[in-house]
């Protein structure tokens, strides 16, 4: 089945042109748009996506505020954030509020067919020049030694488990992979999570690339 795309964005042309590119191979069907966060807020509630690619920035409320209310729900969406290249500051916060996927708009129709169905199954995709312009800001900040410290902590299993992660993989494609039960997948990246001090799977996958010193290549 496709997988069911909300968009949220002010530029209504942007969100045709992104429709159709997004529909054109049959994996993906956007289900509804938005074109600000108190839209995109009652959209979602009625059409129940499998994922939300979302901007940041949009008139009243915006994409950062409506991510912050849709992760207080009982069964919050898979949220996707869909930025420009010089919102640095945006993507951090989006970060911290759980966002499982960053996006640039000038993306590669197929990257963008990709990532949602890979965030469908589970996965959590950041386009590598997002990452590479974050990595230095998160290497500044301190901690890198600490969580050095963590990583090495990691059993082999676990590192193995974080570095599918950090490539995007979802538990199943890292069952597959590693030729395990996704159930015991899942309790690794659990285990993974709560070591390294993390929410989600993307701020797992920074920290590895932040200590390694090099950007993502989802």
């Amino acid at each position: 089945m496709a997988v069911r795309l909300v968009l949220a964005d002010d530029e209504a042309l942007l969100r045709r042109g992104l429709r159709v590119l997004l529909q054109s191979d049959g994996r993906v069907e956007v289900v509804g748009e938005a074109g600000d966060g108190t839209e995109l807020l009652d959209v979602v509630r009625r059409h129940r996506p499998d994922v939300v690619l979302v901007d940041v920035q949009m008139p009243g409320v915006d994409g950062l505020e409506a991510l912050r209310r849709m992760r207080s729900w009982r069964d919050p969406p898979v949220v996707a954030v869909l930025t420009t290249f010089d919102l640095d500051d945006y993507v951090a916060s989006a970060l911290d509020l759980g966002a499982r996927g960053f996006l640039l708009k000038d993306a590669e129709p197929d990257a963008l067919v990709r990532a949602v169905v890979d965030l469908a199954a589970g996965g959590a995709v950041l386009d590598p020049r997002i990452a590479a312009r974050l990595l230095p800001r998160l290497r500044g900040a301190g901690g890198g030694l600490r969580q050095n410290h963590l990583l090495q902590a990691l059993s082999t299993r676990e590192r193995q488990v974080l570095l599918l992660v950090a490539s995007g993989m979802s538990n199943s494609a890292i069952a597959a992979r590693l030729r395990l039960s996704e159930a015991t997948v899942k309790s690794y990246v659990s285990t993974v999570l709560t070591k390294l001090g993390v929410e989600n799977r993307v701020q797992a996958a920074l920290v590895a690339h932040r200590v390694n010193g090099e950007a993502t290549t989802w």
